[in-house]
């Protein structure tokens, strides 16, 4: 395969993932009120505790992963992150434009768990693989697999457990329950996508090589 050729290869798999990831959380967790782990449920918690909108504070805690990640994972990291993320964008608003295209998952809990884990788990596991990210929490969880040695999911689990711990704050135990099947699903699954991966940093070319 020539490069031009594994490089839109790499665009389509990332844009593919992005519309994915943004598919479940406007279709599944928006709705069900299932929050999530990383980034995410981070904003959500700041804008419980200190009012703060989450326009403001997604931004800031993005870019301050960015640059972490930045010095381990390379530039080539923050040029497909910023597709990536911004293909994610771009696709949330492209579902918010239709009604609902799945039932209302609200009464059965474990169900929009396990379905929205799986979304967001294939879906930003085509990112990861492709060496991106959909946001700040994957650049962070990289950036402690590679400090660590750490698998991963494991990686990702730590954040996200943090987070909802955090969580207990504002929302019940028995939805922090469901929250935790569904990050711990899509962790197992990023893991699963990113084995065999290139190292988040390497070109495609490159990646093809190594």
């Amino acid at each position: 395969m020539t490069k031009q050729n594994s490089i839109l290869k790499r665009i389509l798999f990332i844009v593919l993932g992005a519309a994915i990831v943004s598919f479940g959380i406007h279709n599944i967790h928006e709705r069900t009120d299932i929050t999530e782990g990383g980034v995410i449920g981070l904003m959500l918690l700041i804008n419980q505790w200190l009012g703060i909108s989450p326009a403001y504070v997604t931004p800031i805690i993005d870019l301050t992963c960015y640059a972490m990640a930045f010095k381990l994972l390379g530039t080539s990291f923050i040029k497909w992150s910023i597709l990536s993320t911004v293909s994610v964008s771009a696709f949330y608003k492209v579902w918010e434009a239709f009604p609902y295209m799945l039932p209302d998952l609200s009464q059965n809990p474990l169900i929009a768990a396990l379905l929205g884990g799986a979304f967001v788990g294939v879906g930003v596991g085509l990112i990861v693989r492709m060496g991106g990210s959909s946001g700040g929490d994957d650049a962070l969880a990289l950036s402690i697999s590679r400090l660590t040695g750490w698998r991963l999911s494991r990686s990702y689990l730590l954040t996200d457990i943090t987070v909802l711990l955090l969580s207990l704050s504002y929302i019940p135990f028995g939805r922090i329950i469901f929250s935790l099947i569904t990050v711990t699903v899509s962790s197992f699954l990023i893991e699963l996508f990113q084995k065999g991966a290139a190292e988040p940093g390497l070109e495609a070319g490159e990646a093809e090589k190594a």
